[in-house]
């Protein structure tokens, strides 16, 4: 972003530019110049200034770990630990410029006591790097000019129209856009995260005035249509970290937020593969001792959580009530082009881009929607749910791999998305694509009072990436036994439903899709019990009832995923699982309508998963986002329901007839009884 230039003023005046900070939207970041406001008595403000009098501001670093690309393996554990610093360095100085604009500091203060020292400090941890690529391979060009910082003014809350009760174009007396947008952030900071660290009212949209956009692509004769389901819960066992044992091995809080895990237990930044593959795991086939995790969501509401004041957590902005997700769905499916080959054991895969705020949205790649609405995704926003519909979050990791590296030096050029029409880079081969659907029961925050009486939700960033939702993302290390991956494999090339859950008459291979959406719930198409049966009893009613979906495919979509240049620069084709394959939903709970956030995660509170609701989760496909999701029609769809009975709170089929069977096998005994009764009177007249 250029500084604004000085400019003296003609005379006593005070006059106040209103414009537009910063818009995440399109392809990208859109920068306008930040409101530029002459004093009364002709002093001039520096670019500095003006950004701090805004209100709120980050600091905008170039990513260095993302310009990596080939580093030889004797330098990666030196090159990651100094990636850590620069990360740290970033956070300290985060954090100064908080208390800087605390205190009224001005301009020259700030560069001379935070911007200045953090890019000495930068420059001398990006020389340490490259000496440590030279002393075992080529050394990088270019590394030098990435130590200097900026920083960057707030963006506007546009996107909501006049909610705020304000015109963003209007200054009158000096009060115009500048002074709305500082009131906006220290009163929509929420609950207890601090003024200016966001999420704002900006960050949210209504999912109803959202336009469906998930198109409904068509998939190759030859494609790999079955499923694999495996269930790992939903994090019941409260196990949080702010590690991040993929981008900074050996780092304490490498991520400076907090993840949820799921899946392998062992996860710390010191866990070796060793250590992974003999861990225990909270999934319910043994056999997958996978890691699963993203970072938390939480409510903004003031509550003291086991965090509230360690790095990762309260320390660097990251605040407020953890929620447990209701339900967490991982599904593996195929390609749209081909048969897929086994992952590597221990590969590692990240999905979306941490920094995305300040990095740009060519690695974002998280999907935000709501139950019922999942025909229509954002990418840059949180979805603002109508009552009885919860949010959902959805993140599709890359299905092509490289054939030779477990892991690269950025952590994205070894695995690539597959392209529009679901065909891999080449030198790329597919592989079984995960899809990660997160649900989770949050009521849509008050916006017009900053989240006082509804608090604001958000997830865990890197305390300048300002909680945007662009900077969603989610890891995966494969650690599943090689027999089962196998099985994944053969269960998806040979188009069938597998795995924890899955329903195993679905998709036999004899060219029928599998995973069609069920039945609506008011609409069973149940057979008619005989005659001389008891009738079936009709579930309980009471579960809310969830909004219809806008459109007769409920989801789909591709998302971006790499940067340009990279071999994983094609958006991901839009292969669609089932949300919900039928007894799927990882440890259902005892009571639909407990809440499911709470300030100390413990084992009594593993109900934390809620079963599929009418309309709303059972019956849907996973949908993505892109900015661009036209440009991506003629991608593939793929499915993981394969059920063609709608789940009840009863339960299945099975469990009906297990029911049914003693009455009617009761009734017949009472039959035969009557009838020998009435033989045996007949006899003795």
């Amino acid at each position: 972003m250029t500084r604004t230039s000085r400019r003296r003023p003609t005379g006593k005046r005070r006059a106040t530019f209103a414009a537009v900070a910063l818009m995440l939207g399109g392809g990208g970041l859109i920068a306008a110049n930040v409101y530029a406001s002459a004093t009364e008595d002709g002093a001039t403000q520096s670019g500095t200034d003006q950004v701090l009098a805004s209100g709120a501001a980050t600091i905008d670093c170039p990513d260095v770990g993302s310009r990596l690309t080939t580093v030889p393996d004797p330098a990666r554990p030196d090159v990651d630990r100094e990636l850590a610093v620069l990360d740290q360095q970033i956070a300290d100085a985060y954090q100064r410029l908080r208390e800087a604009q605390a205190a009224q500091q001005d301009g020259d203060s700030v560069d001379g006591a935070i911007m200045n020292p953090l890019q000495e400090d930068r420059a001398a941890t990006i020389e340490r790097i490259a000496r440590s690529i030279d002393g075992a391979g080529d050394r990088p060009d270019g590394l030098d000019t990435l130590a200097a910082c900026e920083l960057r003014a707030p963006e506007a809350p546009i996107e909501n129209g006049d909610q705020n009760g304000q015109d963003q174009a209007e200054a009158e007396d000096g009060e115009g856009q500048a002074g709305q947008e500082q009131e906006q952030q220290e009163d929509q900071g929420g609950g207890d995260q601090p003024a200016g660290n966001g999420p704002v009212a900006g960050d949210y949209a209504d999912i109803t005035a959202v336009q469906p956009d998930v198109p409904s692509p068509a998939r190759q004769a030859n494609a790999s249509r079955g499923t694999f389901t495996t269930s790992c819960g939903v994090n019941e066992n409260g196990l949080f970290n702010s590690d991040n044992v993929i981008v900074a091995p050996g780092v304490t809080n490498g991520a400076h937020h907090f993840h949820d895990y799921i899946g392998n237990q062992a996860n710390d930044a010191f866990a070796s593969d060793d250590d992974l593959a003999a861990a225990d795991t909270s999934c319910e086939d043994q056999g997958d001792k996978s890691t699963y995790y993203w970072p938390v969501l939480r409510l903004q509401n003031g509550v003291q959580e086991q965090d509230a004041n360690a790095p990762g957590g309260g320390i660097e902005g990251n605040a407020g009530e953890i929620v447990t997700p209701k339900q967490v769905t991982l599904t593996f499916v195929g390609s749209p082009q081909s048969e897929v080959t086994a992952m590597p054991r221990f590969l590692r895969v990240i999905t979306g881009d941490a920094k995305a705020f300040v990095n740009g949205t060519a690695n974002a790649n998280a999907s935000w929607s709501c139950t019922g609405f999942e025909d229509r995704q954002l990418k840059d926003k949180y979805p603002l749910c109508p009552q009885g519909s919860d949010v959902v979050r959805t993140f599709k990791f890359q299905s092509c791999w490289d054939g030779q590296n477990i892991d690269s030096a950025n952590h994205r050029t070894h695995v690539a998305f597959a392209a529009a029409d679901g065909s891999c880079p080449s030198g790329f081969q597919a592989i079984p694509q995960l899809v990660q659907r997160i649900v989770y029961d949050v009521d849509a925050p008050s916006l017009d009072d900053g989240g006082r009486t509804t608090p604001l939700f958000a997830v865990d960033s890197f305390p300048e990436q300002l909680h945007k939702p662009v900077t969603d993302h989610g890891d995966f290390i494969n650690v599943f036994d090689e027999d089962l991956m196998t099985q994944m494999v053969d269960c998806i090339n040979g188009g069938r439903q597998c795995g924890a859950g899955a329903d195993p008459g679905a998709g036999d291979g004899s060219g029928e899709e599998p995973g069609q959406p069920s039945p609506p719930a008011d609409d069973p198409e149940e057979p008619a019990p005989p005659a001389d049966e008891p009738e079936q009893p009709s579930p309980p009613a009471d579960e809310p009832e969830k909004p219809s979906p806008g459109a007769d495919d409920p989801a789909g979509g591709d998302n971006g995923g790499a940067a340009p240049g990279d071999p994983g620069n094609e958006q991901p084709p839009a292969e669609e699982p089932g949300t919900e394959p039928e007894n799927g939903a990882a440890n259902p709970p005892a009571d639909a309508d407990e809440p499911k956030a709470y300030a100390t995660p413990s084992p009594e509170q593993s109900d934390a998963a809620a079963p599929a609701e009418a309309g709303g989760g059972q019956d849907e496909e996973i949908g993505d986002a892109t900015q661009q999701p036209v440009a991506n029609d003629d991608g593939s769809e793929q499915q993981a329901s394969g059920q063609t009975e709608p789940q009840t709170v009863g339960g299945g089929l099975a469990e009906t007839g297990a029911q049914l069977w003693p009455a009617a096998a009761g009734a017949v005994l009472v039959i035969c009884g009557l009838l020998l009764l009435r033989r045996m009177a007949r006899d003795s007249a």
